[in-house]
């Protein structure tokens, strides 16, 4: 159940899209905010598009003060289970509600870049081996609300808590212990929580790693200046699967072999919103998850679905899921033929600019 959804959407795209619009369009009329947009049965994407405006981050922030202050149903369908903030990349950080439909989601399609992997190289190994687990702290603060006092921290540990495994494959060593490290992120504390990775998984039977690129780096790194070891030395591992950069295979992937060994690169496009895709065979490039996100692009002044794009377009891209309808997500998206796309960077001007020039000076065609 974890791959096949994924592979029968892949099969048609436009089908599996329909669907999903009418079970989140009846979502969405049960909350306040959908209410405010829309009332009665939405029939057809551009009735969609029509009731609902695009909206970014600063766009839903007054109603996810109402969340915190009124109750969920102003904006979710279901209660919040967590609250999970960004890392705040480009910013200050976000803090984005988890409900348990979000947080199922996000275990049963964070999970496919594992099984595909597996299935498709015949490498059974990866489905009984651990995972290195260099996730970043689930507990970092609390703020005071109407409703009263809500917990938050980074989503990439607060997701790991809450699935820590996936049949016999689970994270070393636990969540639970990252946690009791505390919620800093200074060097000396990665420095740390370096070091119990190390202590807890050596001598284990772990066959992947899997986390935000640059932090998998940094923990090869580390453990050739404090133990003059690498990874490869220490663990036979099978495949890295990288998160939250562009560029994962044409930079980072020869950084990540120089340390982890042979390992498979795989991408997957996370973010604290949802995991949109991940890489399906050995085209570097990642594959949406089209039955659990309804997926539009921004191009220029038209919009597109995205399975819609053809080769070489590209623009914002536009999530529709179990928590936010028509959210810009705030990243540039790309299509590389049909059902394959590469998230190139944050939709900004200096990402754009590199982008245009790029295609120039490489004389393919841009279709912005």
């Amino acid at each position: 159940m974890v791959v096949e959804p994924w592979y029968r959407a892949l099969e048609d795209p436009e089908g599996a899209q329909t669907q999903l619009l009418t079970r989140l369009t009846d979502l969405y009329s049960r909350t306040g905010y959908g209410q405010a947009y829309c009332t009665g049965t939405i029939s057809g994407v551009d009735e969609y598009r029509h009731r609902f405006p695009v909206v970014d981050y600063q766009g839903l922030k007054p109603w996810l003060d109402r969340v915190k202050n009124k109750g969920h149903q102003e904006l979710l369908g279901e209660p919040v289970i967590r609250w999970v903030m960004t890392r705040g990349t480009t910013g200050k950080p976000k803090l984005i509600p988890a409900t348990r439909t979000h947080l199922e989601q996000v275990r049963m399609v964070g999970a496919r870049g594992l099984v595909n992997h597996a299935l498709r190289t015949g490498d059974q190994e990866l489905l009984n081996g651990g995972v290195l687990n260099l996730n970043f702290p689930s507990t970092v603060d609390s703020e005071e609300t109407g409703g009263g006092r809500i917990e938050y921290g980074y989503s990439s540990g607060t997701y790991a808590k809450y699935n820590p495994r996936l049949g016999s494959v689970g994270l070393v060593p636990s969540q639970e212990e990252i946690d009791g490290l505390g919620s800093g992120i200074s060097r000396q504390d990665w420095e740390k929580r370096f070091e119990l990775v190390y202590e807890r998984a050596k001598g284990k039977d772990v066959r992947s790693v899997m986390g935000v690129t640059n932090v998998i780096t940094a923990f090869g790194r580390y453990l050739k200046k404090r133990h003059g070891l690498a990874p490869k030395g220490v663990w036979r591992l099978k495949a890295a699967f990288c998160t939250s950069l562009p560029k994962i295979h044409t930079y980072h992937a020869p950084k990540i072999k120089a340390l982890y060994g042979a390992v498979s690169v795989v991408e997957m496009y996370t973010a604290t919103e949802g995991i949109f895709a991940q890489q399906l065979d050995n085209n570097p490039y990642v594959v949406p998850n089209y039955d659990a996100y309804f997926l539009e692009v921004m191009k220029g002044k038209e919009v597109k679905m995205l399975h819609e794009l053809k080769r070489g377009e590209w623009g914002r891209l536009v999530v529709s899921s179990c928590l936010f309808p028509r959210y810009d997500i705030g990243d540039y998206i790309e299509c590389a033929g049909k059902n394959y796309y590469r998230v190139f960077g944050r939709a900004n001007k200096k990402v754009l600019l590199e982008h245009i020039l790029f295609n120039i000076f490489t004389g393919r065609i841009i279709r912005a």
